[in-house]
């Protein structure tokens, strides 16, 4: 998001399940809450998996900003599976089946 290389759906979808995963942590016995945090992480890894392979420039136009920029997007990728493993346990203490 730092760099405009990806489109404001990237920012968009990021940063609105965080909003979503901010109310599930509030909200420590709701059970849509944290629903709609894991839909939306697993949302996000399949979109930001498009949005990084669509927009990823050539070589030649890849600048030192850039390349910081496209690798935080490429770790927030990594992480987000493990993210979906524990908001999924957290899913399952509040009894989701």
């Amino acid at each position: 998001c730092m760099n405009y290389m990806l489109p404001l759906s990237y920012a968009w979808g990021n940063f609105s399940v965080l909003a979503v995963g901010i109310w599930a942590i509030v909200q420590r016995d709701s059970l849509d809450a944290i629903t709609m945090f894991l839909t939306g992480l697993l949302l996000t890894v399949l979109t930001d998996i498009i949005h990084i392979s669509i927009f990823y420039p050539s070589h030649d136009l890849l600048s030192d900003a850039k390349r910081f920029s496209i690798g935080m997007a490429i770790f927030s990728l990594l992480l987000k599976p493990g993210s979906c493993y524990l908001v999924y346990r957290m899913y399952r203490e509040r009894g989701g089946e």
